[in-house]
């Protein structure tokens, strides 16, 4: 599979990449049925890192950092400090048991990038639904991201995801239930993980309260200047000749994309164009969009995309 996605599954209607094994809709799939049919059944280690010396002897110094390998293959993931503590796929996807178990959330993807450097699973709330306009819906999910070569934190967190366009949103208010934790990978590691459960209880309040802020934006028409404005504060594009290919593509996104007609002419339609843009567009390849977005420099940008939009709101 040439793609940065290495391996992924999904229930029910076949993603916008096309990549991936299809799980049938309605299947409630159990943490290692969610492991396996996503190929995420292996492990990881840490392995010494050793330099080697002009005489040629391999280990002739040892090195205060550690290389994580995938143990079923040997691939290499990434060079880490000495305090690294790996999160094993299945302990990961483990923390969505009691979600499970309660019937609260069901699995609808999981699956690993870039060779199995970064790993991800999104489980949907149950009856976590709510309108922001006539047949406009916005979901209510759970995320876990990692990243086995040691990039980033362990990130869990609730995210909205408008169903009509299936694009990831982010949430309006910034108290610490409502951000996307972020756990390092240190020794504390696994109890840091029980104490986000219990802060993730307030997360369903702030989800009505980002809905309720969609809602205004929806309320709140914009116009053609104000929407290139829009469009250079979120990207910061000075004012000149620049962005004469990115305006006009959300533009287009404003008046074609996905869900456009359900958004109107709105800076609830503006702030889709960009999350459309952002999960569909940007990236040198379809699944680039993906890792971008969970784990780069998209996910900064759906934050300014939204503050900007409820500045201007205003």
């Amino acid at each position: 599979m040439a793609h940065l996605v290495e391996s992924m599954m999904y229930v029910g209607k076949t993603p916008w990449h096309g990549l991936g094994k299809q799980i049938p809709e309605g299947k409630k799939l159990s943490v290692r049925e969610a492991i396996v049919a996503a190929k995420l059944d292996w492990e990881v280690e840490l392995r010494r890192v050793y330099t080697e010396n002009p005489e040629g002897n391999a280990k002739a110094g040892i090195l205060d950092h550690y290389a994580v390998c995938r143990m079923s293959d040997n691939a290499f993931l990434g060079i880490v400090g000495p305090d690294y503590v790996p999160l094993q796929n299945h302990e990961a996807l483990e923390w969505f048991q009691p979600f499970l178990d309660t019937g609260a959330a069901t699995f609808e993807t999981a699956g690993s990038l870039k060779g199995g450097r970064q790993v991800w699973a999104l489980a949907k709330i149950r009856d976590g639904n709510k309108d922001v306009g006539t047949n406009d819906p916005v979901a209510h999910y759970i995320l876990l991201s990692n990243a086995h070569d040691g990039s980033v934190s362990v990130r869990i967190g609730f995210t909205p995801i408008r169903v009509v366009c299936n694009n990831t949103l982010t949430l309006a208010v910034k108290s610490k239930a409502s951000q996307l934790l972020k756990v390092r990978h240190s020794l504390n590691l696994h109890v840091n993980l029980e104490l986000i459960r219990e802060t993730m209880k307030a997360a369903r309040n702030e989800f009505s309260a980002t809905v309720e802020q969609y809602r205004q934006l929806q309320k709140r028409g914009i116009n053609a200047a104000g929407l290139e404005r829009y469009v250079r504060l979120v990207f910061s594009i000075p004012h000149d000749k620049s962005g004469r290919e990115l305006i006009p593509n959300i533009v287009y996104l404003f008046e074609n994309g996905r869900g456009h007609q359900e958004a109107g002419r709105t800076y609830w339609g503006a702030y889709n164009a960009v999350t459309e843009y952002l999960n569909y567009f940007r990236g040198r390849s379809q699944d680039n969009t993906l890792s971008s977005l969970w784990f780069g420099e998209s996910a900064n940008v759906n934050k300014q995309a939204l503050h900007v939009a409820l500045k201007m709101a205003a």
